[in-house]
């Protein structure tokens, strides 16, 4: 068998396969296009203008709406206590007993005083009467006429006298029952019977507090007031119709059943702490409130009928700390907005400016995109919004406090 002589080809050919065979497979690379890679899905909320009122929240005190000092007004020993510590009581109610004694004596001496003047009263006035027509006969002189008027006179300004030391003794008998002079609940007693007390002394016996309503004295910063009148002028927020509105946040942090009204701004600003008072009226038929109470009183002073509010958990803080916003443009590419924001209303922030009504905040697939971003947007309700996946929350900035 003869043996087989491989096929040998000129250099000039196998350089030629070899160029065609590169040729080929660039051209085989070049005819694929790169996959293309989807767009992402995130959930907006198109910005809508709308109204709101807008509340301030201010810290204060409880004060009853009536206080009364309950103090001797004659002096002696308490004999009783006629009423139950921290109940309630009427004006008029008799409180404590002073020993009335001497203060009888004293009444019946004067009734006896004025007995007698009056007694003097009707002896003189017959005798004057008989003078004067004895001086016309001349049958006594008229010295004698005189004297017997003025004797007249006299007893009559004494019975005047009489009559109003007797009331003054009827009044301070009538001390030594010390009443209460208002309606509401009266505190502890500072004295028990046989303790002596004296008229006009510092020590108040006990204290009585109208309670139904209630006095909200609270206080806010003249800036913020001046603010707030500069707004209301220039129209970028709206008085509210009537008494603004007053609610209360209690110290254990729960939310006052009744809602009270603000009657009351100050006419000066205190010169040490720069503040205004304000005091609202608020109505407490349960008692529930006390006096000297800490509250937070929510007050609602103006309404801004364009006002823009966003989600919470759309809006982040960039390097710089400034409020910021991922909105889809009408080129559906992401866009960063800076924003100013006011206070929380509920899950959301008030955007004072940065955001206008028909922008599409991004608040759902914010650590899937980036600003440049094409991206497809879908709209999504306030209670989708809310519901973050947890991915998407871990990936979202922490959300900014009001500025």
């Amino acid at each position: 068998m003869l043996p087989v002589v491989p096929r040998r080809f000129p250099v000039s050919s196998s350089r030629w396969l070899l160029a065609a065979a590169i040729a080929a497979a660039v051209a085989a690379c070049s005819s694929k296009q790169p996959p293309q890679m989807p767009q992402a899905q995130v959930g907006v909320q198109t910005v809508k203008a709308q109204r709101l009122a807008l509340d301030q929240t201010l810290s204060g005190r409880t004060v009853a709406y009536m206080t009364s000092d309950v103090r001797p007004q004659v002096g002696g020993i308490l004999r009783k206590r006629l009423f139950t510590e921290g109940q309630d009581v009427k004006a008029g109610q008799v409180l404590y007993e002073i020993d009335p004694a001497s203060y009888q004596a004293a009444y019946d001496t004067a009734k006896g005083d004025l007995a007698q003047a009056e007694a003097a009263v009707l002896s003189a006035r017959p005798k004057a009467q008989r003078y004067q027509t004895l001086v016309a006969l001349d049958a006594v002189s008229k010295q004698d006429g005189d004297d017997a008027v003025a004797t007249l006179r006299s007893n009559e300004a004494a019975v005047v006298a009489a009559k109003a030391s007797l009331q003054t003794a009827r009044i301070n008998l009538d001390y030594t029952r010390i009443t209460a002079p208002i309606d509401g609940r009266i505190g502890t007693s500072s004295y028990t019977p046989g303790a002596l007390v004296s008229a006009g002394q510092s020590d108040v016996l006990a204290t009585i507090n109208q309670l139904d309503p209630m006095y909200v004295d609270v206080t806010q910063s003249s800036a913020q007031l001046l603010q707030l009148r500069r707004q209301l002028d220039a129209g970028q927020l709206k008085a509210v119709d009537g008494k603004a509105e007053v609610k209360l946040q209690l110290e254990d942090g729960s939310t006052y059943a009744r809602s009270g009204t603000l009657e009351v701004v100050d006419a000066a600003v205190d010169t040490a702490t720069g503040t205004v008072k304000l005091r609202a009226v608020v109505p407490n038929p349960d008692r529930l409130l006390l006096p000297g109470m800490y509250v937070k009183a929510v007050l609602s002073m103006a309404v801004d009928e364009q006002a823009i509010l966003v989600a919470q958990q759309a809006i982040s803080r960039n390097s710089k700390g400034e409020a910021v916003a991922l909105v889809v443009g009408s080129d559906n590419k992401v866009a960063q907005r800076v924003l100013t924001t006011g206070d929380a209303i509920g899950d959301k922030w008030v955007v004072r400016d940065g955001l206008k009504a028909g922008d599409k905040v991004i608040v759902q697939g914010l650590q899937k995109v980036a600003v440049g971003d094409q991206v497809k947007a879908v709209e999504v309700t306030s209670a989708a919004a809310t519901a973050t996946p947890p991915a998407a929350t871990q990936g979202a900035a922490a959300a900014p406090k009001a500025d």
